[in-house]
């Protein structure tokens, strides 16, 4: 499994395969599989929460979870309360006895456009005995950093979170042996960035591998 689980469409569009398939942040799908059993939420942009895309993989018994204050656009989906989870940082919720998940904290420390006041949010995800970690839209973060992972989705686009350098930092601060960079090459960022990313990382921690997806 590891980062084989792991197809990211483009930007932070987000799909893991194992014995649940669970989708993070579903945008700009060119298909519609209806295979999601889970759907994670990290905050209410729209290139994070696109009622199209989440239309395109949902399934009658899809389960969301998603952070407090995104009850209204859930609710707009006509999504019952039995099949929704609302979760803080420090929260776990468990799914079945193979996936839990797992709130942590994703906001900006110097910019106005994700305020740790609105109480998003990235996640570990635990699947079948491996740990992803999806960052979110986040900054580099102390209260994260040691978090212990398989794999890591992090953000390098820069503008509305980390850049490539301050990601490279921040992934070489937690314990996970691969880095999946995202968040770049469409909404913001240039398609480079990716491997950008790499090349930062390989300097300052060089036992942490890095795939690209896109």
């Amino acid at each position: 499994m590891g980062s084989n689980a792991i197809t990211i469409n483009k930007h932070t569009s987000i799909r893991i395969e194992g014995s649940s398939t669970v989708y993070c942040d579903p945008f700009e799908l060119e298909s519609s599989p209806h295979d999601a059993d889970v759907i994670c939420l990290t905050h209410s942009h729209f290139d994070h929460f696109s009622p199209d895309d989440i239309s395109r993989v949902a399934q009658d018994q899809t389960v969301f979870v998603f952070p407090a204050g995104m009850e209204s656009e859930l609710a707009s989906l006509g999504v019952t309360e039995n099949r929704t989870h609302v979760i803080c940082a420090g929260e776990t919720c468990t799914i079945n006895e193979k996936l839990s998940i797992h709130a942590v904290a994703a906001y900006n420390i110097d910019k106005a456009f994700h305020p740790q006041a609105n109480g998003w949010v990235g996640y570990i995800i635990e699947l079948d005995d491996e740990r992803y970690y999806i960052v979110g839209d986040s900054d580099d973060l102390a209260e994260n950093h040691g978090i212990a992972c398989d794999v890591v989705c992090v953000p390098v686009g820069g503008t509305y979170t980390m850049d490539t350098a301050e990601a490279a930092t921040f992934v070489s601060q937690l314990k996970t042996g691969c880095a999946i960079p995202t968040h770049y090459g469409s909404v913001v960022g240039t398609p480079e960035m990716g491997a950008a990313f790499a090349e930062k990382l390989a300097e300052i921690a060089p036992d942490i591998e890095v795939v690209l997806k896109y």
